[in-house]
């Protein structure tokens, strides 16, 4: 099984979804979430990741061994989620080998085009759509 790691900042809410709904579908999944802040760690583990750490070293250091990386796009936008995603952070998931798997969240002054106006349960279904057949490709 591949190894996905999630990251989310503020209070972790999408990335708590994502890790609910990507156990849902494909229980054995090991599942690292790494928040931007401690709340959002917190979500996560809560909602059922296996292993969970917080700040910019853990994201730096998980986005090394991931296979899939996962979560809102601002994860990969310097200075985004209201600047807790920091430049480290966004270099380590840019250059990260893993494929990755970016929620189009139309905020902090990043807007996503071609979404459709899609709500976030539906991108949320569709990214988890696309986990599950990256999991499944060997």
């Amino acid at each position: 099984m591949k190894k996905i790691l999630i990251i989310d900042g503020q209070g972790g809410m999408l990335g708590k979804q994502l890790v609910e709904n990507i156990k849902k579908r494909l229980p054995q999944a090991e599942i690292t979430a790494v928040g931007a802040n401690i709340a959002a760690t917190g979500s996560m583990l809560k909602a059922g990741a296996d292993n969970a750490a917080t700040g910019e070293n853990a994201v730096a250091v998980c986005a090394r061994t991931a296979d899939i990386i996962a979560g809102p796009v601002g994860i990969a936008i310097a200075d985004s989620l209201l600047g807790e995603i920091t430049p480290r952070m966004a270099e380590a998931v840019g250059q990260s080998t893993a494929s990755k798997v970016l929620i189009p969240v139309n905020r902090c002054s990043s807007i996503i085009v071609g979404t459709g106006g899609k709500k976030t349960s539906e991108l949320l279904a569709e990214a988890v759509d696309t986990i599950e057949r990256l999991c499944c490709q060997e």
